[in-house]
């Protein structure tokens, strides 16, 4: 594996939402949203992840967000681009794109649908792999994207790929974080992918959170990163159980959903506005959130 930088990859990269605005991509307002993770401490940012809905975005739409954030960031913070796609060709052209604008690294999720075997998930990240020398990530999302990879699958990628260099994990199995570090060492980069397990993996290991609640309340979630550092469990133990309440509304509907409406109505984007097949909230989950956003106001 590629030696990193101690701090390198590690801590909290909001996964930024995509902010729509009549129909198109509001390029305006996510430069505005890259702004307001660099003066609210968080240590990276990811550009279209699940949170910001990649399946609802054509590829040039992905490239222009990608290159924005990129621009916007202005080498204040590391940018982390997601660049998987269903296919092969799509992923690698992202990828390359990804590269060639500036990004920090890449997150590549493992193909959805298909349900490929174990050894055509090692052969798409070794191609991946090839086609940049950045930073790659697996994003293991299994259930989004119906397919697991065994820790053995993992090894066997980071075995052939010098620049594989981590994963996103998006599941409540700690076992598999733990298995996964003891295999190929504590500077194998994991992020936490599940807004509610960020303290307990941080604390078997993983070296950063991927937490959609960041987009309304930054400082909070880097300082729960920050205090899980410093080893100091109180405040860890402190900021989880303050944060509790909103990691759990993320999933009052379909993600970003409910985060949307949150942002709005904390004058973060201009409106919740959703490209089909997904849709705003509705009265009841904005009731729901709006009793969360009370709750919160002291972070």
């Amino acid at each position: 594996m590629i030696s990193l930088a101690p701090n390198e990859l590690r801590g909290s990269f909001p996964p930024l939402v995509t902010p729509f605005r009549d129909g198109q991509v509001d390029l305006e307002t996510y430069e505005s949203l890259v702004d307001f993770q660099i003066e609210s401490g968080s240590h990276g940012i990811v550009v279209a992840g699940t949170t910001g809905e990649p399946a609802l975005l054509t590829v040039a739409e992905r490239k222009a967000l990608a290159a924005t954030a990129v621009n916007a960031a202005a080498d204040k913070i590391p940018v982390m681009v997601a660049t998987g796609a269903p296919s092969l060709a799509e992923t690698l052209e992202l990828t390359t794109h990804a590269d060639e604008v500036g990004a920090a690294a890449v997150l590549v999720v493992t193909p959805s649908f298909t349900r490929p075997p174990q050894r055509g998930l090692v052969g798409f990240y070794e191609q991946v792999c090839r086609c940049t020398d950045k930073p790659v990530l697996m994003y293991h999302i299994p259930g989004r994207s119906a397919t697991t990879a065994t820790v053995d699958t993992v090894e066997s990628i980071a075995e052939r790929c010098d620049n594989f260099v981590g994963a996103k994990h998006a599941s409540t199995d700690l076992g598999w974080v733990t298995d996964v570090l003891m295999r190929l060492g504590a500077d194998f980069r994991i992020f936490v992918g599940l807004e509610e397990c960020s303290l307990p993996m941080l604390t078997v290991g993983a070296a950063g959170m991927v937490n959609a609640v960041s987009n309304v309340f930054p400082a909070a979630i880097a300082a729960l990163y920050q205090a899980v550092q410093d080893e100091k469990l109180s405040e860890a133990r402190r900021l989880h159980q303050a944060l509790w309440e909103l990691n759990k509304s993320v999933f009052f509907d379909t993600n970003p959903i409910p985060i949307k409406y949150m942002m709005r109505r904390r004058g973060l984007i201009r409106s919740n506005e959703e490209r089909l097949p997904m849709a705003p909230a509705t009265p009841e989950v904005e009731r729901r959130c709006d009793s969360v956003l009370a709750a919160a106001a002291g972070l």
